[in-house]
């Protein structure tokens, strides 16, 4: 036999229960907008391979980097960022740890001016990744670069892969794996 006070509380735990469930559908449906959105975002403003790109650079040391022939040994990361970018200095250690893990991992200081000038900024935030400086911004302007921080994934002279702005370790770990076995 049920009482007048165990019906309210039957009743009570039904409406907590659809305001559980209408607040999950809510941020599940924020959640998708989001996704949708910043893939949008993304895809627009991702670097876009060249016709013919100079993938023969030299780095700010006067090594010469082939991209190609790396890019054929297995999925490379270029990472286009610059000294000046507030993001960058967010993404420039997962790039630097990324880089210590063994990844090919080759990034474009972008106008972050001389080469010594970028040799003392690498010493000073302890980056050991190879660094190209492309001081007047050509390279990133031949790849229609929009914004730093920005990625590429080459695999065998190709471009698989182009994003931007904030990446986590994971996310980059599994795109260069992807691009290796898709």
């Amino acid at each position: 036999m049920t009482t007048d006070l165990d019906q309210k509380d039957i009743k009570s735990k039904k409406q907590l229960k659809q305001k559980v469930i209408s607040l999950i559908k809510t941020v599940a449906l924020y959640a998708l907008m989001f996704v949708v959105i910043y893939s949008a975002v993304n895809w627009w403003r991702q670097p876009i391979m060249p016709a013919s790109p100079q993938l023969q650079l030299t780095d700010y040391q006067g090594q010469t980097i082939d991209l190609a022939a790396m890019s054929h040994e297995q999925p490379t990361l270029v990472y286009f960022w610059g000294t000046w970018c507030s993001v960058c200095s967010f993404t420039s250690p997962t790039i630097n740890k990324l880089a210590a893990d063994n990844y090919p991992v080759v990034t474009i200081a972008v106008q972050s001016g001389s080469n010594q000038e970028l040799r003392s900024y690498l010493d000073q935030h302890q980056f050991d990744f190879t660094a190209i400086n492309d001081q007047e911004g050509d390279i990133f302007a031949d790849w229609q670069g929009q914004v730093t921080p920005s990625y590429v994934v080459l695999e065998n002279g190709k471009m698989t892969q182009g994003l931007t702005g904030i990446q986590p370790l994971w996310s980059l770990k599994l795109r260069l794996w992807l691009s290796s076995v898709f």
